[in-house]
């Protein structure tokens, strides 16, 4: 059985998407903080897309793995210059 791989996609969607609505309309979901995360979560996230990338974001951030977005981050916005 090969190892499972992560989408990279999905990182890159996190830092170049923003927030579509609610306190943090037009906020990246990368910068939201981590209580809004933690709201959202046990408010219950939304269906589809937006609701995967919000709940990646969630486990991301409450893990302390904030660092892989920021670098994610950095990298998209050097390739857009």
């Amino acid at each position: 059985m090969e190892p499972v791989k992560p989408d990279t996609q999905v990182l890159v969607d996190i830092v170049k998407t923003r927030m579509p609505f609610g306190k943090y309309k037009d906020t990246l979901l990368c910068d939201l903080p981590v209580s809004y995360l933690e709201w959202m979560h046990h408010k219950g996230m939304p269906t589809g897309k937006l609701g995967m990338l919000l709940s990646t974001t969630y486990e991301i951030k409450t893990n302390g793995l904030n660092a892989i977005l920021q670098s994610v981050k950095n990298s998209v916005n050097q390739h857009y210059r």
